[in-house]
Formats: structure tokens, C-alpha cells, sequence
């Protein structure tokens, strides 16, 4: 094992990062730390750039699918509903205790949830910019951040999802690494990369993703020990505490489900079902065909970058503890790219929201040729400004008239409330903060629409979708929500075939109202039947 290690430290060496000191090596100068003044003009200056992005979807309840259900989840927790059990998912607890979380602050949660990501975004645009001003000038450093912000928002996180959130945490191991790696002969470096290793735990918690990310983090920490001299044996001892204090939150959450009687619904939900997905690939590809494209101004700054970076940089991340233009943080920042790279292409689902863990690398990365004044060297910031504004503005359009307006939530949840008496609704597709808006109780745990009205997930609930179809009709919910239209791509039919043979028997169509780019048709039984209830 310790030859692996050694053997993957090289690789780490090569790329630019601190190498073995020699007994008469100077000690590397510590500039001061930034002055406060400089932290509050960009946290200023970043919350106004989040404001502008984000400020007119606060309160507006139809954003991202994903965000809707992690509110509806962490909402239900707070009333007893246990993940994986009783409302499924594949997500991390984490996420959904975060969102329960939130949920606990009062108010019906939306506007809460995004003024918390809004905070988060604006807080990693900050650590952003103190990484920055290891390769870069503040200039430079600044648009950085700005550009973190651009792109979250182009790439669907203009909202709450997951990255908005994890991303600080990662953001903030990035920076812990920096005095880490630039600074020969660490003390308390034990201490000091478990701190590194519970930031990438609970982030872990969040998304299982940053694997890829922590496990970068990790080899580093482990080259550090080695470049500073640590016996083969305290080397190894160390890989054991840092991966062990990294899996703590992950083990913790298993343990807790292991002894509620359910840890194979936990363990299937978190680690195997992911690999049962059925994916179809050219769309994906189309997808990675798109992002690559939106990031080109990013890419480009990056690929002049090499001879400008720290060139004008102080070094300073904002502890003071970077020595002024040292190759061993740029060497650390491409690799943390090359990482985040590998933790995005992986899956080979490539959303769009997927990207975001690589905006805080790439941003940083590119903030050398960022902010520059000669003639020949503006067009990147301005490239970068350009294509970051209309992205956003296209997604964040596109995304909330795609999703029900707050008008239309309002009125479905009216038409579903007037009929729901002591029954539950069931809606196949739609937005599920439908479900937080009506109060209606579930008559299933699979309540994500895609999971029983598609085919990408038919195989990876663990359970036969057509027969959980049946189960949701025979247990007659008040009311039935389906689209006009197919909304899942591709469409599972014959689970449609089910439901709508069941409607047609037991069900009145009542009304049809639109919800963003679609139409959706709600039924009630007819008189006589009862509906039933959760259980």
C-alpha cells in the first residue's frame, strides 16, 4: 500500500507541487493577510452580482425539479418520514437533513431554501477569489468570482441544487489545502488534514460526486507527508485516520439506518441503485457537446493562462500563509481541476448542474488573463462577462417558464385542495412542491415524477414499477394529476397504460390547467368511491 501511495504522490510532484526540502533551504517569506477591507468590498460586490442573478426567482416555488422534491423531503422529515423508506430517492441524507434544515425556519421554505443558496453561492464566490490571488492579481481574482457566479447560474443552479451548497464546503478544503501544500515542514499536519477530510465527509453527505475531489485532496495531504520526511508507517497511519474521518458522516448515517431495521434500503438507495440507470446516451452527449461549448471562454483563459499566471499574483488567499508567487498552488489548482473533471465525466448523465463543481477550479484557473487592461488582452474578461450573462438569462428563462409560474401553482393548488377531502392526490408528473403546497399525505414512496413515468430509472428503485402503479390506483387517491402529454423522456408507456385505464374506471376528469410549457389533466373519483390512505 505505501508503494501505491508513493507511486501516486510522483504523479502529484510532477504537476508542480512542493518538492522535498533540502537541510539548508530558506523558509519560505509569509505576506500579511489581506486587509478586511478588501473581504467586505468582494463579499459586497458578489452578494450584488447574486442578487442580480437570482433576485427575481427568490419566492418563486417552480424552480428545478430537484430543489422542489429536497424541500418536499426535508419538509416530510420534520413530520416523520424517513428517506429511502418512506419517500425515496438516491440522494445522501445529508441533503435532505440540509433541507430539513432550512425547512425548520418557518415560512412554507421556499424563499428560505433560496436565500440559503444565494448566501452559499455568494460565500464560494469569496473563498473563489482568495484561491485566485495565489496564481493571479486581485483584478483577476475578482472576476473570478464573478464568473463562478455567471456560471452557476448558466449551468441550472440559480437555484438551491446540490452543488450551490456542497461546492462552499469543497471551496473551503481547497483553500485549507493551499498554506498546506506552499509551506515546507507543516506541523500539525495530522490535525490539520483531518480538518481538510471532514469538510469533503460532509460534503460526501451532500453529493457522493466529490469522491473524486476528496480523494485528490487526500493524495495530497499524503505527498505533503512525504516531501516532509514522514516515516513510510506514519504516512500509512495517516491515510487510515484522514480516509476514516472522511467516511465518518457517510458510516454514521448507515449505522443510524442499519439500526431503524433499515439498512438495505439505505445501502441499495445510496451505493447501488445509481448503477442500474438506464441513460440513453446520445442525449447526454448532446448535453457535454453544450457545456463544453457555454465553458469556451473559461477554456480559453486557461490555455493562455500559463504564462501570465503568477506573474502579478501576491500569493495571499487571505491567512497569510501562501508564499507570493509559488508554483506548488498552481500545481495543486490543475489538479484539482483534472479531479473534478474525472467526478464529472464518470456518470455519463452530464446535466447541466453537474458542471458546477468544475466552475470553482476552471474560474480560479482562468483568472490570470481575467481583468486585464491591454488592448489585446481585454476580450477575455469580456468573453467571459458576455457568454456568462446570456447563458444565465437563457437558463434561468428558459428554466422558470419551462416549470409552473407562482400564479400557476396557486391555481393547481386550489383545484387539487378543493377535491382532496381526507385523500391523498397522486401526481405523475409535474412539480413536486404541488405536494408541500396541497398538504396531501403519499400514497407512495416513489413520488420524484420521472421514477414511475419514465424509463431511465425503471430498473433502479428496486422494485417493479408497472406493480407500484397498480398498488398507487387500487389504494384510489383522491386526486390524479397526469400531463396532457408525456413529459418523461423517454416515456415509460406502460405504466401510463395502467394509470390511465384505472382513470378511465374509477375517475372524472374535472379540470385542465396549464403548468409552464405543459398541460396537465386532474381527475377525482367518481361518486361512491372512497379514497384511501397512506400506510
Amino acid at each position: 500500500m505505501n508503494e501505491m501511495l508513493i507511486g501516486q504522490a510522483g504523479l502529484i510532484g510532477q504537476a508542480g507541487l512542493a518538492t522535498r526540502p533540502t537541510p539548508d533551504a530558506a523558509p519560505a517569506s509569509i505576506p500579511a493577510p489581506a486587509p478586511i477591507a478588501g473581504w467586505a468590498t468582494a463579499a459586497g460586490g458578489y452578494l450584488l452580482v447574486a442578487l442580480v442573478l437570482r433576485g427575481l426567482t427568490l419566492g418563486v416555488p417552480a424552480l428545478h425539479v430537484d430543489e422542489q422534491f429536497y424541500l418536499l423531503v426535508g419538509d416530510r422529515m420534520l413530520h416523520g418520514a424517513l428517506p429511502y423508506v418512506d419517500i425515496w430517492d438516491r440522494k445522501p441524507i445529508g441533503l435532505f437533513v440540509l433541507y430539513a434544515a432550512i425547512r425548520a425556519l418557518g415560512g412554507e421554505g421556499i424563499i428560505q431554501y433560496q436565500a440559503m443558496a444565494l448566501l452559499s453561492a455568494t460565500a464560494t464566490a469569496l473563498v473563489v477569489n482568495r484561491l485566485a490571488r495565489c496564481i493571479a492579481p486581485p483584478a483577476g481574482a475578482f472576476w473570478a468570482g464573478v464568473a463562478y457566479l455567471l456560471y452557476l447560474s448558466a449551468f441550472n443552479c440559480f437555484g438551491g441544487q446540490a452543488p450551490v451548497f456542497y461546492n462552499l464546503l469543497m471551496a473551503l478544503g481547497a483553500w485549507a489545502m493551499i498554506p498546506i501544500m506552499t509551506r515546507d515542514g507543516q506541523r500539525r499536519l495530522l490535525a490539520r488534514g483531518c480538518a481538510v477530510m471532514a469538510l469533503v465527509g460532509i460534503a460526501l453527505q451532500i453529493k457522493y460526486t466529490v469522491l473524486f475531489e476528496g480523494g485528490f485532496f487526500g493524495l495530497a495531504l499524503l505527498y505533503r507527508a512525504y516531501v516532509d520526511g514522514q516515516s513510510r508507517a506514519r504516512i500509512g497511519l495517516s491515510a487510515l485516520i484522514w480516509i476514516a474521518v472522511a467516511l465518518a458522516p457517510t458510516a454514521l448515517a448507515f449505522a443510524t439506518y442499519a439500526a431503524l431495521g433499515h439498512g438495505a434500503a439505505f445501502w441499495f438507495a445510496n451505493f447501488q441503485s445509481i448503477f442500474a440507470r438506464q441513460e440513453p446516451f446520445l442525449p447526454s452527449l448532446g448535453r457535454l457537446v453544450k457545456e463544453m461549448a457555454v465553458l469556451i471562454p473559461l477554456w480559453l483563459a486557461i490555455f493562455h493562462a500559463p504564462g501570465r499566471a503568477l506573474a502579478a499574483a501576491d500569493g495571499t488567499t487571505g491567512w497569510g500563509t501562501a508564499p507570493g508567487n509559488n508554483p506548488a498552488a498552481l500545481g495543486f489548482l490543475r489538479l484539482w481541476a483534472a479531479f473534478a473533471m474525472a467526478g464529472f465525466l464518470v456518470f455519463g448523465s452530464w446535466y447541466d448542474h453537474y458542471v458546477a463543481p468544475l466552475l470553482m477550479p476552471l474560474s480560479i484557473l482562468a483568472a490570470p488573463m481575467l481583468g486585464r487592461k491591454a488592448p489585446g488582452l481585454r476580450i477575455y474578461t469580456g468573453l467571459m462577462l458576455g457568454v456568462g450573462i446570456v447563458a444565465a438569462a437563457y437558463t434561468t428563462i428558459h428554466e422558470t417558464t419551462h416549470h409552473a409560474s407562482s400564479a400557476q401553482v396557486r391555481r393547481i393548488t386550489a383545484l387539487i385542495k378543493g377535491q382532496l377531502g381526507h385523500g391523498c392526490a397522486y401526481l405523475n408528473e409535474g412539480d413536486p412542491v404541488l405536494y408541500l403546497t396541497t398538504g396531501s399525505c403519499l400514497l407512495t414512496p416513489y413520488i420524484f415524477p420521472n421514477h414511475l413515468s419514465g424509463t431511465i430509472d425503471v430498473d433502479s428503485l428496486g422494485i417493479n414499477v408497472d406493480a407500484e402503479m397498480v398498488r398507487i390506483m387500487a389504494r384510489r387517491p383522491s386526486v390524479v394529476m397526469i400531463s396532457a402529454d408525456p413529459i418523461s423522456k423517454p416515456a415509460n408507456r406502460a405504466s401510463r397504460r395502467i394509470l390511465l385505464t384505472a382513470l378511465a374506471r374509477d375517475y372524472t376528469r374535472y379540470a385542465v390547467t396549464r403548468g409552464g410549457y405543459h398541460d396537465f389533466e386532474l381527475f377525482r373519483l367518481k361518486p361512491g368511491l372512497s379514497p384511501g390512505k397512506p400506510g
